[in-house]
């Protein structure tokens, strides 16, 4: 069932990406601030007290997926974080021009799930973090594997997690301004 899931959500995602699907709107800060209140999926969710996690691990739908099953995850959304231009559209990242990648922002409960779980489970197997701009048939920049910080609390946890890993080039940075998909 959980592949039959993962290919419906895949399928979907590349349908609305075909449509030319771009949220309209602010963007977003590190801590996940938005200027504006009136999209149809606001992100980040109103009222929003919990703290915000945000992974690359390629494709965004396919990543959204696996930590939306995770207990203690909240909201999630899919879009673009890294890059020098604001609003871009699918079509612009995969130009490999605007130096965003694919990623999840999500919300976490960190009485049921803590930031080093989270982490944790980014290096559980799903995704190669050794493989440069490549995740299984998805190659491009937009594609690498990062973990994009929130507080500094995070940073150290993501670089302790990665320096468990032999090999691993997933990028770890300050999480920039966030753009939904």
């Amino acid at each position: 069932a959980s592949a039959l899931v993962l290919l419906i959500s895949l399928a979907l995602g590349g349908y609305y990406r075909f449509l030319g699907h771009q949220q309209e709107g602010p963007p977003h800060d590190a801590m996940g601030a938005s200027s504006s209140s009136t999209d149809l999926a606001p992100w980040p969710p109103e009222g929003n007290t919990l703290p915000f996690a945000t992974f690359a691990a390629g494709c965004f739908w396919s990543v959204e997926l696996r930590y939306q099953r995770l207990p203690g995850v909240d909201k999630t959304a899919v879009g673009y974080i890294q890059g020098k231009l604001d609003n871009p559209t699918y079509e612009k990242v995969c130009s490999g021009q605007t130096g965003h990648t694919e990623a999840v922002q999500l919300t976490y409960d960190p009485k049921v799930v803590t930031y080093e779980e989270l982490v944790t489970f980014f290096y559980s197997g799903w995704h190669d973090p050794t493989t440069l701009n490549r995740q299984g048939g998805d190659a491009g920049t937009q594609y690498r594997s990062g973990i994009y910080y929130h507080d500094e609390a995070q940073r150290k946890v993501a670089q302790a997690a990665k320096a468990q890993v032999p090999n691993a080039v997933t990028e770890i940075q300050a999480a920039g301004t966030f753009w939904p998909a």
